[in-house]
């Protein structure tokens, strides 16, 4: 490790740990590298990490004037060919080529499989790109490289089984991903893998089950609380316990403490619009929410971000907030390099979904539909999980159910049922149409 001092390098692998497991303490062990070895490649390259898998605009900011100023004082060719590699995967993510440093560390995996860093970056990576195929097996083609006694192997685990759901394979996902936890309880990333698999599934008591036996050890004190709870409040409403929902979401989603972290605030609005959809009375939550993302004047940096601020306007009723985000990003792909990652998942699905999310507000109802429809299968290329991204397909059956498309609402929900026959959400919706179909 360049530059990188005995103490330092004791730091780094103590960050590593905390990264894998989402401790909060991640942050304080990577000043630390910095602290004492300023210099150190891998501490930048870790620091920049940290200030972007937040997916917020001005940590980002903030990480690329320091690893800037510090590239410039880097000789490349005095750097270890993995150093060199994850130099560029930070600067290429950094300058807003996130697909180009997956790429990019995807190749340092290769060579140096065992690099915890690389796989775990890129793994979030593939995640915030939609990419499930990669969720999955870039975990996947390391794996044989490392010991199973390795303490860093049953994080690795977690992230393997959340690939597998992602990519359609649950029971597998399920069985590795209990075998993460059983591991390390506190693995909450495989505890997240595990409840993704239930979701997907439609098992939503044994999710509630799952959770319940394990909340001391995912509940608080990690990066993952608030979106576990989010997991666990879409189970108490597939059960029909609104009142439970609306109990979590005060209490564990969003509230006054609640930090406003870009990540946190789509987790409650994703929740509230799913009740939103289903007719559920949420108070004054709507504003409050919608304040909150007001209060964090986001720019254009992550497109799927955008659709939940959107989503928290329209719920509150503030149409003329969300149609100004929309003018706002239409201003910005028209002027911004086409080579930026985010300009794509903008145009391609995160106006048209954000255009929708506005008709819906207004009662368009065909026009939701219209511009849904094309992109059902196409969503992922904005990033997010299957389960996040269901607030939408559900958007688009009600849509179809609300409007003049009963056909096609027909169609979205035998597909839905056919899959998740438990699925409290869909069921219900059937009955609707029935009822309407009879009218």
């Amino acid at each position: 490790m360049t530059r990188t001092g005995a103490d330092a390098a004791r730091h780094y692998e103590s960050a590593l740990d905390h990264l894998l497991f989402f401790r909060e303490e991640v942050d304080a062990e990577v000043r630390a590298v910095l602290r004492d070895s300023p210099r150190s490649v891998m501490g930048n390259v870790f620091a920049a990490y940290l200030g972007l898998l937040g997916t917020e605009e001005t940590a980002a900011a903030d990480a690329r004037g320091a690893f800037e100023a510090f590239r410039r004082e880097v000789d490349p060719a005095r750097l270890t060919s993995r150093e060199r590699g994850h130099l560029e995967a930070a600067s290429s993510w950094l300058a807003g080529d996130i697909h180009r440093a997956g790429r990019l560390l995807a190749e340092v995996s290769v060579a140096c499989p065992r690099d915890a860093l690389a796989l775990a970056v890129g793994h979030q990576i593939d995640f915030f790109t939609g990419d499930a195929v990669l969720l999955r097996d870039r975990i996947g083609g390391a794996l044989s490289a490392w010991d199973a006694d390795d303490p860093h192997y049953g994080p690795l685990l977690g992230c393997y089984a959340f690939g597998l759901e992602e990519s359609g394979h649950y029971q597998r996902a399920e069985q590795v991903g209990l075998e993460a936890v059983q591991r390390n309880a506190r693995d909450v990333w495989g505890i997240h893998a595990v409840v993704h698999a239930y979701e997907m599934q439609g098992r939503f008591e044994d999710g509630i089950r799952y959770l319940d036996a394990r909340a001391r050890n995912w509940a608080d004190g990690n990066y993952l609380t608030v979106h576990n709870w989010w997991h666990y409040a879409l189970y108490l409403l597939e059960s029909g316990r609104t009142d439970r929902v609306l109990e979590v979401y005060d209490t564990a989603v969003h509230h006054e403490d609640s930090s406003d972290a870009a990540m946190e605030l789509l987790d409650a609005a994703s929740l509230l619009w799913r009740l939103h959809l289903a007719g559920v009375d949420t108070g004054d939550r709507w504003s409050t929410l919608a304040d909150a993302w007001a209060r964090r004047r986001d720019g254009a940096y992550y497109a799927f971000n955008d659709a939940h601020a959107v989503m928290a306007y329209v719920g509150a009723g503030r149409l003329s907030d969300a149609e100004a985000l929309v003018r706002d990003r239409q201003d910005w792909v028209r002027r911004a390099d086409p080579g930026l990652s985010n300009v794509s998942m903008t145009v391609d699905i995160g106006l048209p979904v954000c255009r929708a999310l506005v008709d819906y507000g207004r009662g368009r109802y065909d026009e939701v539909t219209e511009l849904l429809l094309p992109l059902r299968r196409r969503l992922h290329a904005f990033g997010g999980s299957h389960a996040q991204r269901d607030a939408l397909q559900r958007t688009l059956v009600e849509a179809t159910l609300r409007g003049s498309r009963p056909d096609l609402a027909r169609t979205l929900l035998s597909e839905r049922v056919s899959l998740r026959p438990r699925c409290r959400y869909d069921r219900q919706a059937q009955t609707r149409l029935a009822g309407r179909l009879g009218g």
